[in-house]
């Protein structure tokens, strides 16, 4: 299973915005769909975004429709999750995986990479 590196976390106020980076050093990701993940305290882990390998098909939990943009940058090998008019109810750690896009629909995810923090202060 391939670990990513996740970046862009912080403490941000409601309604505000923060721009989530994954990629691998010296690794490239054209060949993976990206998926965006997150798990708040006493929450299982659920999907919030993902996208296949040449970006034709991109979806978004319920929850973030409207307010998260799922990109990725196959020349600079990374995926991003612009974040914008955040929620407290956002605070979570978030992760990004790469697989099929069928493993990642299904939350099917072998192992996780540290993930980043998130805090949405209201």
């Amino acid at each position: 299973q391939l670990q990513l590196v996740e970046s862009g976390g912080g403490l941000v106020q409601s309604g505000g915005s923060l721009r989530l980076s994954c990629a691998r050093a010296q690794f490239t990701l054209e060949h993976y769909a990206i998926g965006w993940f997150r798990q708040a305290p006493g929450k299982e882990r659920e999907g919030v975004s993902c996208i296949s390998d040449r970006g034709s098909t991109i979806k978004y939990a319920d929850s973030v429709k409207g307010r998260f943009t799922i990109s990725r940058d196959n020349a600079k090998s990374a995926v991003y999750l612009q974040m914008n008019s955040l929620k407290p109810e956002d605070t979570a750690v978030y992760y990004c995986a790469a697989d099929r896009l069928s493993a990642i629909l299904r939350n099917a995810i072998g192992s996780w990479g540290q993930g980043t923090q998130v805090t949405v202060s209201s």
